[in-house]
């Protein structure tokens, strides 16, 4: 690569004010993020009888968002002290990134798994359990850890370094493909099939009528949520690794560098939305809030996720409905 590596430390330092705008967003982001999830979890472990697919996908969710959310108030004190990037920068950003990726990916998982409920409810019984669910979960998180530890060995943390390291071209276009475009693809594909499904049964007069709008606009909101949380991060990914392949000056790192750190600020915000979206996406969680006492005493009546379950047993019904 053409790039320089001798910018110095101050001036790829972050803009004072973007320190200020990311101590702030960081703090309501551990707050909130905090407080969403373990409720989440309260009522994922406490107030549901029943293992399902949904449940071991969210409550692996909650884990990494949370996991996420604990590396805050880290990463807010490595923002003023430059003295700490040593150790403590490395296994805050190990800790974030594996937690982060995990979180991406299992966001892919229930897509998939909606898309096969949905749309195959025949062969769902036999690519659907709970302990599928956890073997899936399982294997990514030995996945994840084992990429991060040997990018830990290989000292590609450039963000806990003093002066600029280029980031190899090999790992962005990895980062690129596998950390964005891929969970995307999948997420816009599933939703996209899982939506021009369920609008068949849009116009039927079919007492599920408005629980199927419902269901649409949940999912177009999932995959918008996703594109806003993760998309500038990736476009500053991006946008680094062009500057880097064609050569640029520090005063232009320095600039794509406070653009990647407030990017990646949006980014975990998605740890917070993600608690937020498990209100409307599943039965329990609501009847949890809404009606707390319905919710114990009847601890069977606990579907691993509204809609697709809806559809999945009209579908066995009538097959012809899911093609």
């Amino acid at each position: 690569m053409n790039v320089s590596n001798n910018c110095s430390t101050t001036s790829l330092e972050l803009h004072p004010h973007v320190r200020l705008i990311e101590f702030a967003l960081y703090s309501l982001i551990f707050f909130f993020g905090a407080l969403f999830n373990v409720l989440a979890f309260w009522v994922f472990s406490c107030k549901m009888k029943k293992w399902t697919e949904t449940r071991v996908y969210v409550m692996n969710l909650v884990f990494a968002d949370f996991s996420v959310i604990c590396t805050l108030p880290s990463m807010v004190y490595l923002l003023w002290n430059k003295s700490a990037r040593g150790e403590l920068c490395q296994f805050t950003e190990t800790m974030y990134f594996i937690n982060m990726l995990v979180s991406i990916y299992i966001i892919s998982f229930i897509s998939i798994d909606r898309y096969i409920a949905i749309k195959h409810p025949l062969k769902a019984k036999t690519f659907r359990s709970p302990s599928k669910a956890a073997l899936l979960c399982g294997l990514l998180w030995v996945l994840v850890i084992v990429s991060a530890t040997i990018q830990l060995w290989h000292k590609h943390a450039a963000l806990c370094s003093q002066t600029y390291i280029p980031t190899p071209a090999a790992l962005s276009l990895l980062a690129i493909c596998f950390v964005f475009t891929l969970p995307l693809a999948i997420l816009t594909f599933c939703s996209t099939e899982v939506i021009r499904n369920l609008k068949k049964h849009l116009n039927t007069n079919s007492p599920e009528e408005k629980s199927i709008q419902k269901a649409v606009h949940i999912i177009y909101a999932n995959l918008i949520v996703f594109l806003i949380c993760f998309m500038p991060a990736y476009i500053g990914l991006l946008a680094r690794f062009i500057l880097e392949s064609v050569g640029s000056t520090c005063f232009l790192l320095c600039v794509m560098k406070n653009f990647s750190s407030m990017m990646r600020c949006i980014a975990t915000s998605n740890c917070c939305l993600d608690s937020v979206c498990y209100y409307f996406v599943t039965r329990e969680f609501q009847e949890a809030f809404l009606h707390p006492k319905a919710s114990t005493q009847k601890p069977e009546a606990t579907p691993p996720l509204a809609v697709t379950d809806m559809l999945k047993e009209k579908g066995e019904q009538n097959p012809t409905c899911a093609t």
